[in-house]
């Protein structure tokens, strides 16, 4: 039961009628895998905090530069040079102080995913290449959780989420067949800063969604975001009966 803090906290949710009290304590009760705290992952730790997620696990390798803090939200000038996560763990901290946050100064590899995998309610795909997304979908499946992925470069980004207990639904695979260009990314193409913000708010609303059990999740349905004519797209996909996972 929610005590009299947070039903102030929350108290916005609770209006909802889609939330309410039973989907707000869903939240609470919710531990969510976040890989990669640098542009999209930023606003999702940023907005799950801010929601209640009950516990956090926050995977990533990679330390503050300086060019990052264009666009990592979490991230400021005096975190230059920290470890992202750390730098992310503090802001959950300073958001949200009843969220546990577990942090893994590391990449994440199939001991680290497989550890931690089987108990988490949700993945966040926050990374910046294809290995990590295609390891991702293959352990989300062995373990049944679900998954919102997102990735954005330049002028646009896109988002969808899988969900490998509901039957006939494609799974990252059968969007990307093989490894696309990962020389493609913001170091080496630029990114406009809310781009990712824009992609990473969403991944934050699909996870909330998810996890309260509201609404329509966008599984097996890639939104593609084009800034520079301010478009979306909506792409069904269907399952490729071909593909290695199913």
């Amino acid at each position: 039961m929610m005590n009299d803090e947070q039903l102030t906290r929350y108290s916005r949710h609770i209006l909802l009628p889609e939330m309410d009290f039973e989907g707000q304590q869903k939240l609470l009760d919710s531990k969510v895998l976040i890989v990669g705290l640098g542009g999209l992952g930023s606003p999702v730790v940023q907005y799950l905090a801010a929601s209640g997620i009950g516990e956090l696990l926050l995977v990533d390798h990679d330390h503050v530069e300086l060019s990052n803090v264009q666009r990592q939200t979490c991230h400021g000038t005096a975190d230059v040079g920290l470890n992202k996560v750390e730098s992310a763990a503090e802001e959950v901290q300073r958001i949200n102080p009843n969220v546990k946050v577990t942090t893994f100064v590391q990449k994440a590899d199939a001991d680290l995913l497989e550890q931690l995998l089987p108990e988490c309610d949700l993945a966040m795909d926050c990374s910046d290449n294809f290995a990590i997304r295609y390891l991702l979908n293959d352990l989300c499946i062995q373990f049944k959780t679900p998954w919102v992925s997102g990735a954005a470069v330049g002028l646009q980004g896109q988002l969808i989420c899988f969900d490998p207990n509901q039957a006939n639904l494609p799974c990252y695979r059968c969007l990307y067949p093989q490894a696309g260009d990962d020389s493609r990314n913001c170091a080496t193409s630029g990114i406009l800063a809310p781009v990712v913000g824009v992609i990473g708010t969403l991944q934050a609303t699909e996870a909330l969604k998810i996890l309260a059990g509201i609404g329509e999740p966008v599984f097996g349905r890639l939104q593609t975001f084009d800034a520079k004519k301010g478009e979306w797209r909506s792409w069904g996909l269907a399952q490729d009966k071909s593909c290695s996972c199913h």
